[in-house]
């Protein structure tokens, strides 16, 4: 499980509840009425308004001792997969509690669960789903406790830990890689370390035991407290190049994008993932569009995408060649585009999605059709 924040910063408030504030105005009415045309009525249902009031207050006015966890597991999830939230309350104080109500923000909706009766020292454990329907960043939290009175006139809102982040990927599929057409290194690498030849810099990781000392980059591990080495990779491995249209963006398409990169990058390849819109969310300012990238990068940074309005003309314009090019895309025309950069890449393949007729394959270029997910994997592997 993943603890969201500790629960170390808390707000507490105690409020007048719409119907507290109303009987308190009902009660100053009947007190001017009462005095006003010297009736004793007025006043004695005034002063039991106002009895209600202070009965309700010292309800709720003990501050309860709790102890309180909410956990989101997991915090990335494929979308559709199951993903909850794990609330556990503990009443540390001497007296059982009832009338404990958890209020979660979940997206732009509140989920809200009454807890049953805490006894002195007994803990109670509350699961409830989390939506996964859609892709994106979906906040949970802040975590509210509420308290309130048997009235109603009342409550105390206690406000526990920060909010945790629900990360929605897109769904993958197991594919095999596409070969390159290319000769060299075609089983791709067997480890993190670059085999022997053209070697570039891709990423640095921490150090283990038989890692060349030379590769050790001393600035960072000053700074991180741990020693970092410097990651190779053969510069001369096929490229696997994938670049999704972002006009009239669908989920199949999206799923189908990260499953390619998914597979390249598992397999070791490196993987460049383009959109029309330019480098995918997430990527640093500085970092050029075509950076590559490992499969859980990808998959973050895939669950960020929204609808473009950017055709993919100037992606393939400005993409490097070598290795192959996926084209995923639910526009027709598209797929003649990718005719163009041809003879820049070893292999070729648009990946359709959608209803619509599929487009004549131009020479080079496979084409595979697909219209849900599930498609895709018969489609890829057929020849």
């Amino acid at each position: 499980m993943h603890p969201s924040p500790p629960a170390a910063r808390t707000r507490l408030t105690a409020v007048l509840t719409p119907l507290g504030r109303g009987t308190l105005a009902g009660a100053v009415v009947l007190y001017a009425a009462g005095f006003a045309l010297g009736y004793p009525e007025p006043v004695v249902l005034a002063t039991g308004a106002l009895l209600a009031l202070a009965t309700a207050l010292a309800w709720t006015a003990p501050r309860p001792r709790l102890e309180v966890h909410r956990e989101v597991t997991p915090l990335k999830v494929p979308r559709g997969d199951a993903a909850v939230a794990v609330l556990n309350v503990t009443n540390l104080g001497r007296r059982g509690l009832s009338g404990l109500r958890a209020q979660d923000r979940i997206g732009a909706s509140e989920h809200t669960i009454d807890l049953p009766r805490l006894p002195k020292g007994a803990g109670r454990t509350v699961t409830y789903a989390l939506p996964t329907g859609a892709r994106g960043e979906i906040p949970v939290g802040p975590l509210m406790l509420v308290r309130a009175d048997p009235f109603g006139l009342t409550r105390r809102v206690r406000e526990y830990g920060l909010p945790a982040t629900l990360l929605v990927r897109p769904r993958t599929v197991a594919l095999p890689v596409p070969p390159s057409g290319k000769a060299h290194h075609l089983e791709g690498p067997v480890s993190d370390n670059a085999p022997s030849g053209t070697v570039t810099f891709h990423t640095l990781r921490e150090y283990v035991l038989g890692d060349d000392l030379r590769h050790v980059h001393w600035r960072s591990s000053a700074r991180t407290g741990t020693l970092m080495v410097r990651q190779l990779i053969d510069a001369s491995l096929p490229t696997t190049t994938i670049l999704l249209d972002t006009r009239g963006l669908t989920e199949p398409a999206v799923d189908a994008a990260a499953s390619v990169a998914v597979a390249a990058a598992r397999a070791g390849f490196p993987v460049r993932v383009l959109t029309g819109d330019g480098a995918l969310p997430g990527s640093r300012p500085d970092s050029r569009p075509d950076t590559r990238t490992d499969a859980e990068t990808v998959l973050d940074r895939l669950a960020l995408v929204t609808a473009g309005t950017s055709g993919v003309s100037e992606a393939l314009r400005a993409a490097r060649g070598g290795g192959s090019l996926v084209l995923v895309t639910g526009d027709p025309s598209e797929a003649g585009r990718v005719a163009g950069v041809r003879r820049r890449f070893d292999r070729v393949i648009c990946v359709y999605v959608g209803t619509a007729p599929a487009p004549a394959a131009p020479p080079g270029v496979r084409l595979i059709r697909i219209t849900s997910l599930d498609e895709l994997p018969l489609a890829w592997g057929a020849r």
